[in-house]
């Protein structure tokens, strides 16, 4: 099977995407595509500046792309409100939230509300964004969830007894654990959606190994690229599983990434999930714990 890349998109006019983190990496690239499909893709990023150049940098290689800007910050579970309630109220319509903000092994770090930052962001951020706008994607025909998680989920073993690091904090461990939290709030929103009969679909992907900002804090990555990047993902080819997951026919609940080298790099199709990643204990539990975390109920959906 030849996979699925960027040239497997097919035209996007009329639709409407919310892509967070669109101002750099596999956002700007995915965003991009979008646009030049004649979508039109609102760009939620923490800084306007950085958006904004984004922008003006899309339209100078798609000529009259459909872009606006709406200010996210996912480590402010208050941004996150105010980023949901200004998409509600001034976009008629939404067809895909694209989940791709992250942070990637930072030193430890806290949310405003004090969670741990990978925690907060990848995680709590990403589903206190995706309950709030459910309602939303559930008004159009075909609206879809998806979400980001990376092949660190692997390495994921939740503590549940320390959440937020005040008794350890280990980066790289901690970003598997937020990775492999991605994987489980998608598995258990599409056991709820299907439950329910929802018209929302949920998906979720990954972008192998690419070459992205998002590895500025992990300095062995920085060091190794240079040598073995050639066999790795751009930033644009690291973007067809997030296109895949947000235009293709994809199957509800199904999981997205590269195909070559152990799903390091190439074109996008069906990839693999460790068995935590689709246990229903630690989903359902996932779940009650982030709706307290965050304050955001899914309800009926």
């Amino acid at each position: 099977m030849k996979g699925f890349t960027a040239a497997d998109v097919t035209g996007q006019a009329g639709k409407c995407f919310l892509v967070t983190g669109a101002n750099t990496g596999l956002g700007y690239e995915t965003t991009k595509v979008l646009a030049a499909g004649g979508a039109r893709v609102l760009l939620a990023c923490r800084s306007e500046e950085k958006a904004r150049q984004a922008m003006e940098n899309i339209r100078l290689e798609v000529s009259g792309a459909n872009l606006s800007f709406v200010p996210l910050d996912q480590a402010d579970l208050a941004s996150v409100r105010e980023c949901a309630a200004i998409v509600a109220r001034d976009e008629p319509r939404l067809d895909v939230l694209v989940n791709n903000a992250g942070v990637m092994m930072p030193p430890l770090q806290r949310t405003v509300q004090g969670h741990e930052l990978q925690f907060g962001v990848n995680h709590l951020g990403t589903f206190a964004l995706t309950g709030l706008l459910l309602g939303k994607l559930a008004q159009v025909q075909g609206g879809r969830v998806v979400i980001t998680a990376s092949l660190a989920h692997r390495r994921g073993n939740i503590d549940w007894n320390d959440l937020d690091a005040h008794r350890s904090y280990n980066r790289s461990q901690r970003y598997g654990d937020s990775k492999l939290m991605n994987l489980l709030h998608m598995f258990e929103l599409d056991r709820r959606l299907r439950a329910a009969g929802s018209p929302v679909t949920a998906v979720a992907c990954h972008p192998g190994v690419a070459s992205t900002e998002l590895g500025r804090h992990w300095l062995a990555f920085r060091a190794m690229f240079p040598l073995v990047g050639w066999m790795l993902n751009s930033a644009a080819q690291g973007a067809w599983p997030t296109l895949q997951a947000a235009t293709d026919a994809v199957e509800p609940g199904q999981y997205y990434g590269p195909q070559k080298m152990g799903e390091v790099s190439g074109p996008s199709g069906v990839a693999k999930r460790k068995p935590t990643a689709i246990d229903p204990d630690a989903a359902r539990r996932l779940w009650d714990v982030s709706v307290q975390m965050t304050g955001v109920d899914y309800g009926p959906i």
